[in-house]
């Protein structure tokens, strides 16, 4: 029996992913639970498990290629058709199957239309007892290209029909569109400038030198990214408070303590001490840590306090949360810190990792940078920014001093919080900061 395992909905509200890595080739046989391919999708980068025992008889999309939810990634002989059968059956070229091909199933129990368009294939339609499936090749004379092809050649202003497919059926993909831009042919239609080999694409819609520019495509964390900040901006009314916390008692403390810390594997952190002083400020102003359902006209205040460290990657930022922050001592915070971080580098962050957060903080400070405005992560209601440590002179005691000032940016939805309790919670978090004592007490 042939069966076409389709890109899973994963959760979170995933519409795509990137394949990354293929685990399985054309007719190896794999157990339930066995790694078919690892997908980048918009928060994680995760592997899809195989969901039955079989041969693998056909493979969809290469290292690169966009699938969306729901479209094929693999065909698997359950029984009844042997591996070289199979092998040979998806070996065919395209053009023997321009023709549409029925396939029964016994007990299947779907009828469905599977149509081919580059890497986009959906079946559709569903009645008790054989599945039939329609493979059907796209429209005469168009060029089988992967999405991602696509949209760099219109980008580029290429005509993909001038361009020669190296994937699948001769499908033409980004490398295709790479090598056909650096060889300058077929640029706009196949202008003077591309046919001396000196054209390429530039932000700005012209051509320029080859080498001067490098076009890559949106990786789906970036494009995310992206989405988010526009909704992000769009539906909340952004408002920025700044201020500086005097943090010299919290600097002593954290330097009597960070090398016995040390010796038990822990690195003390000041965003650990930062992260347990937001929390407890939270629970005082409930405003902060809630979120606005418009449609249904009510306020969502939450009685749990989990906190989302943005945090930067090769790939791009992602959001981990520390969970419970408030119930977390400084030192369970910062162990939490070290696992979230040290999987976020690694590439390994979960989605359960990264949902259900509260309120965010990023701390941008560690790079450089005093000062920011910092876009909510939407529909919370509020980000704090984590500026540079520095010393500046301060008055304390009515004396000039050396003080360590920690800069602080707090953007909240305006529509949830006011000014005066926006006012009164990042004083809240200054003076645990200020006076770290009592972080214990409280």
């Amino acid at each position: 029996m042939r069966y076409i395992f389709k890109f899973p909905d994963i959760g979170e509200g995933l519409e795509e992913g990137i394949i990354v890595e293929w685990h399985v080739e054309k007719g190896q046989a794999v157990k339930m639970g066995d790694p078919l391919v690892t997908m980048e999708t918009d928060k994680v980068v995760t592997a899809i498990p195989s969901p039955r025992d079989g041969i693998i008889a056909a493979k969809f999309g290469k290292p690169g290629e966009t699938i969306h939810v729901g479209a094929a990634l693999v065909e698997i002989d359950i029984e009844g058709v042997e591996g070289e059968a199979a092998i040979a059956e998806a070996a065919l070229p395209q053009a023997e199957k321009k023709k549409t091909e029925l396939v029964e199933e016994e007990g299947a129990g779907v009828v469905g239309t599977l149509e081919v368009a580059g890497n986009s294939i959906v079946l559709s339609a569903s009645i008790e007892g054989v599945q039939q499936v329609a493979v059907t090749q796209g429209k005469a004379g168009r060029t089988l290209a992967t999405p991602v092809a696509r949209a760099m050649a219109k980008d580029m202003g290429i005509d993909i029909n001038q361009v020669k497919g190296t994937g699948p059926g001769g499908r033409v993909t980004k490398d295709d569109i790479k090598g056909f831009t650096t060889s300058g042919r077929g640029l706009s239609g196949g202008n003077s400038q591309s046919n001396q080999g000196s054209a390429s694409y530039s932000s700005a819609g012209t051509f320029a030198s080859v080498n001067q520019v490098e076009v890559e495509p949106l990786s789906q964390i970036r494009k995310t990214i992206a989405k988010n900040m526009i909704q992000s901006k769009h539906n909340a009314a952004h408002m920025t408070v700044f201020e500086e916390a005097e943090i010299s008692d919290l600097v002593s403390l954290r330097n009597r303590h960070k090398e016995r810390y040390s010796s038990e594997g822990v690195k003390l952190t000041y965003l650990a001490f930062i992260i347990k002083a937001t929390a407890l400020s939270l629970k005082k102003f409930r405003a902060l840590n809630s979120e606005m359902d418009v449609e249904k006209g009510n306020m969502i205040y939450k009685r749990y306090y989990n906190i989302g460290i943005a945090t930067d990657t090769e790939k791009g930022l992602v959001v981990p949360v520390i969970r419970n922050a408030d119930k977390l001592s400084v030192k369970e915070i910062a162990l939490e810190i070290q696992k979230l971080s040290d999987k976020a580098r690694d590439g390994k962050l979960t989605l359960d990792d990264m949902k259900d957060g509260t309120f965010t903080i990023t701390s941008y400070g560690s790079i450089g940078g005093l000062f920011a405005v910092p876009v909510i992560n939407y529909p919370q209601a509020g980000i704090l920014g984590i500026g540079r440590i520095h010393q500046k002179p301060i008055v304390k005691d009515n004396q000039i001093a050396i003080g360590t000032v920690l800069p602080l940016s707090l953007s909240v939805d305006h529509r949830i919080a006011d000014g005066g309790e926006t006012a009164r919670f990042i004083n809240s978090v200054i003076g645990y900061l200020s006076d770290p004592i009592t972080l214990i007490i409280d």
